[in-house]
């Protein structure tokens, strides 16, 4: 049983017209992909469906289908072309809650407002919403009302028009592309003090430690009364701000945010067997079986991986 719970179930639907009206992103150069993949790594992705008027935006239908997304066509119903999408996704969300217990996850690809009462209703059925859509055309209600917002765009992506082909040429020509940009070969040698930098995790305008981790860990901390598991702090900031990413704050992975907390002394981490915890900058551990032992800075990048695997102290009891 704590296997098939652990491996959430999902169940995408797609508000196609909102992603695409207005948001920079074209139905033509809609990609999935990366947002999927986000999905995958929390569970199976079991019922993938997309409304829309399919006649306005044929030159998508291909790739949708390429990742098994059902495509449910939606003709104008008034005469000013308004459809009932939103109102079809919104009957097919909540029969599924209704008829499959299994699924325990909802995923809401649109920044529209009106899903809010849907995102509202589902949590209240214990369902876990996940809102999808484009930041700059995401109502902040609709975040507030999901347990979790994911992003099609990352704000380092952004730009004027799309044109992020020519904009990233233009970057590297001119040696000072934004994050994840890389310097030309005449600038190899700044371009490699840069990376340096940022290897050692002093990178001075890169990364930031947003103020709501810091707030997160300093209550928690202040509370626990021994070790912390870091996916409790991770979750913990997710429910105050569902659009919590560390990558938009330059931290490739939440275990990169935590070596530059523990810089800032607000928390030391220890290792218990096998595992990481978290416990407060002053926390006395007592008994001093080693075991407790503190994880410098220098050794986060080697064990990110591990730190970011995140069990749960009671399954290593058992």
């Amino acid at each position: 049983m704590n296997g098939r719970n652990a491996e959430h179930r999902i169940a995408l639907f797609i508000d196609f017209e909102n992603l695409v009206t207005n948001t920079g992103i074209s139905s033509a150069s809609f990609d999935l992909q990366p947002s999927l993949d986000r999905l995958l790594e929390k569970g199976k992705v079991v019922f993938r469906r997309a409304y829309c008027d399919w006649s306005r935006f044929a030159e998508a239908k291909i790739r949708l289908h390429d990742f098994g997304v059902e495509l449910i066509d939606v003709p104008p119903s008034t005469r000013a072309g308004k459809n009932g999408a939103d109102m079809r996704l919104v009957i097919d969300a909540l029969e599924l809650c209704y008829a499959r217990e299994s699924i325990d996850t909802f995923v809401i690809g649109s920044g529209d407002s009106d899903f809010c009462p849907l995102a509202y209703k589902l949590r209240e059925n214990g369902r876990t919403v996940i809102g999808l859509a484009v930041k700059e055309s995401t109502s902040p209600l609709f975040v507030k009302a999901c347990d979790e917002f994911i992003y099609l765009r990352p704000r380092q992506s952004r730009s004027d028009k799309g044109d992020k082909g020519r904009q990233s040429v233009s970057a590297e020509e001119a040696g000072h592309g934004k994050r994840g940009g890389r310097p030309g070969r005449d600038e190899k040698g700044r371009g490699d003090k840069e990376k340096a930098a940022q290897g050692g995790g002093k990178s001075q305008s890169k990364t930031e430690v947003p103020d709501i981790a810091r707030e997160v860990v300093q209550s928690m901390l202040a509370r626990a009364t021994g070790p912390v598991n870091p996916s409790l702090i991770k979750e913990a900031i997710v429910r105050k701000e569902p659009d919590f990413d560390e990558r938009e704050h330059g931290f490739s992975t939440f275990a990169r945010l935590l070596a530059a907390l523990e810089q800032e002394r607000l928390l030391r981490r220890i290792q218990q067997g096998r595992q990481w915890y978290v416990v407060a900058a002053d926390f006395d551990m007592g008994g001093g079986d080693g075991k407790g032992k503190k994880r410098g800075p220098a050794h986060a990048a080697e064990e990110d991986d591990e730190l970011e695997s995140y069990p749960d102290p009671d399954e290593d009891e058992g």
